[in-house]
């Protein structure tokens, strides 16, 4: 006889009876895997959406201050006055001359002009590699810089400068730092260690922030010393000087223009358009195209032109280049109400070619011919015919292709930003004498926060209740900061004794909230668990195709806002551990218990600096991160950097002084 069919239902009873045995034997399946998220909205986009509100009222501002400054010359004088001396601040203090030791290591005699290979130090043992195109016949002759677009070849191959000789101007090349003969970070064989000067560009700029600088300021005093390099020369007219650059070398351009008074005339080709519209479309550029203060000081692209005005400034650009053209045309239109202002119409001029990004033949001789326009009293249109190739032999200047490696004593971006952190140690050390309250408020400052003043509100977003513990959603709302989203896992005993552990994963707290280990021991324990999320972490992380992997940084268009508007993003997080500790502070089913602050990662200064400004964090523990800032400087070639900078911190503390001031017991590495 056939087996009778078991009874369905009686099947059923005993699947769900021995379900029931086997998730109690193990309670953490009962955790929901995956998704803890606690904000009531999902929106990757969110974060750098609240930091563009910052970037536009700042520049809606600066359109009502210009747009009263263009009603007379005289108001648009104090206009473009007053701006360069924010300028000044942002762009912050330049060390004393010294001398040039310059030297002429080679003329070579091409078709129509000479070219000499030159060296000269814009601080002791900081060499610079520059040509200069003289043209035949003789001087003085009138004379520009060239400042090089982004390319590891540097100061080689300038056809500019080729047209510009031969139609009677000389010119000086300069390899900007990173290029040319000029790379920093070099790998075992001398040869560039990074993928491009832009990702060197950027991660040398880190250190120089540090120390209350920019790559930008270091490229700007290169630049100043070659002027002052030219005005040596007795075959250079230092009364006709000129300057101008494409793409990098615009960006270069534009910073110049804004303080160098000895320029007559200038140029800025592929880079001059809107930062608010390109930091909306596009993100932050290189590391060497920003200085951490522009928007908070309201200062655009135009205004470097601005602040060069009344002087003669051609804007070149190209329909279809990468570089905003629509952008372009709104900020040439403002320098032109500006001329007109000041009685100088036709001393700006936007040039377009139907082209892309670079300075193809027909921009080059626009450049030319607005150059011997003003420089030459010859508004004859320049035509470019074949010009003669110049060997490489006679453009390089060293003999290893490096001065880093060619001299003995030469002194690396590095290896400079050190000694500069090193001769910063008294004036740190006479900082932290100070009172707590002192402290307290110059580091605000330099974070670019206030301590809160609006009180938080608290909104549950969801509940778990399990076996052994339950989980609780919560986010936490301050009025002007993003959310702070939370969960909070409660064991069904909490020890008398449990501490409250606020737990920051750089990862994000579902992996925390995933991990049973882990979870496990905190619930074992009779501690209370608070895992969140700090702005641009975890649920408002930055979609990743929307930060170049060249920049080393995960979060790099956030964080390079973030200094572009003077609100650091330490400082930003900074506030979200306070409000959270705001919320554990005055939830009664925290009552009783200790606040101990763990992170990992990036979060570990983040850590450093809430745990240093309030008091109620009983204990800090950091896992895998930097323990001093200096080690950026040793180690430029570090990922995520910019997401700690604080621009000049090191004038007054590092992470290693604000735990000694706290006490060592309160703030630990344990690692």
């Amino acid at each position: 006889m056939p087996e009778k069919p078991a009874n369905k239902n009686q099947d059923m009873k005993s699947f769900y009876k021995y379900l029931w045995v086997a998730l109690s034997c193990c309670p953490f399946l009962l955790s929901a895997q995956g998704n803890f998220n606690a904000l009531i909205w999902k929106q990757n986009l969110a974060y750098n959406s609240y930091l563009m509100r910052d970037v536009h009222q700042q520049y809606a501002e600066r359109r009502d201050e210009l747009a009263k400054a263009v009603q007379s010359k005289k108001t648009m004088l104090q206009y473009r006055d007053e701006l360069r001396k924010r300028y000044k601040v942002v762009l912050g203090d330049f060390p004393d001359k010294t001398p040039l030791n310059a030297k002429v290591l080679k003329v070579s005699q091409e078709n129509g002009f000479k070219v000499e290979k030159v060296i000269f130090e814009s601080l002791p043992k900081r060499y610079v590699t520059a040509n200069l195109y003289l043209p035949d016949g003789k001087g003085p002759f009138p004379a520009s810089l060239e400042l090089c677009g982004h390319g590891l070849s540097g100061k080689l191959y300038s056809e500019e400068a080729k047209l510009m000789a031969l139609n009677g101007i000389a010119v000086l090349v300069v390899d900007p730092i990173g290029q040319g003969e000029r790379v920093q970070l070099l790998d075992e064989n001398g040869k560039t260690a990074t993928r491009g000067v832009t990702t060197e560009h950027t991660l040398l700029n880190a250190g120089c922030e540090l120390v209350g600088s920019s790559l930008a300021a270091y490229e700007w005093w290169d630049n100043h010393r070659a002027i002052d390099y030219l005005e040596t020369r007795s075959d250079i007219d230092k009364n006709r000087l000129g300057v101008y650059g494409s793409s990098g070398g615009g960006t270069q351009t534009a910073y110049l223009i804004g303080l160098e008074d000895r320029l007559k005339v200038a140029c800025i080709c592929s880079y001059f358009s809107q930062r608010e519209r390109v930091l909306e479309l596009n993100g932050p550029s290189d590391g060497c195209q920003h200085i951490s203060g522009e928007g908070k000081a309201h200062i655009e692209i135009a205004d470097w032109g601005i602040m060069f005005a009344p002087k003669p400034l051609l804007i070149m650009s190209g329909l279809y280049d990468f570089v905003d053209y629509w952008g372009a045309l709104q900020e040439t239109k403002e320098l032109k109400q500006v001329y007109e202002t000041l009685g100088a119409k036709d001393a700006v001029r936007q040039f377009t070619a139907e082209s892309g990004h670079g300075m193809p033949k027909e921009k080059r001789e626009a450049l030319a011919t607005w150059f011997r326009q003003w420089l030459c009293n010859d508004p004859t249109p320049v035509k470019e015919t074949s010009m003669p190739r110049v060997p490489e032999e006679d453009q390089q200047c060293t003999a290893t292709g490096q001065v880093n490696t060619a001299f003995s004593d030469a002194e690396s971006i590095p290896a400079y930003n050190e000694k500069i952190a090193s001769q910063m140690e008294k004036d740190r050390a006479a900082f932290l004498k100070q009172n707590d309250q002192a402290i307290r408020a110059k580091m605000l400052s330099l974070l670019g926060i206030e301590m809160p003043k609006e009180k938080i509100s608290v909104m549950p977003t969801g509940n778990m209740p399990l076996r052994t513990y339950s989980l609780l959603k919560y986010q936490i709302l301050r009025k002007g900061e993003m959310p702070v989203p939370c969960v909070v896992v409660i064991p069904e005993k909490v020890a008398p004794q449990g501490k409250v552990i606020l737990y920051l994963n750089e990862t994000g707290k579902d992996a925390i909230l995933n991990d049973e280990n882990t979870l496990s021991n905190y619930v074992n324990q009779g501690d209370i668990l608070v895992v969140a999320d700090l702005r641009g972490y975890g649920e408002m992380e930055d979609p990743a195709s929307l930060n170049d992997t060249k920049y080393w940084n995960r979060e790099y268009r956030n964080a390079m806002t973030s200094l572009h508007i003077g609100r650091s993003i330490i400082g930003q997080r900074v506030t979200d551990i306070l409000s959270l500790v705001d919320f554990l502070a005055t939830d009664p089913k925290f009552t009783g218990h200790s606040i101990q602050l763990q992170a990992t990662g990036t979060y570990g200064p983040v850590a450093v600096h809430a745990a240093f400004l309030d008091s109620r964090i009983a204990k800090t523990e950091i896992t895998r991160s930097i323990k001093s800032y200096r080690e950026f400087i040793r180690n430029p070639m570090q990922r995520d950097m910019f997401s700690n900078i604080i621009p000049g911190v090191l004038k007054y503390y590092d992470l290693k002084d604000l735990i000694e001031k706290a006490g060592k017991e309160r703030i630990q590495f344990i690692d």
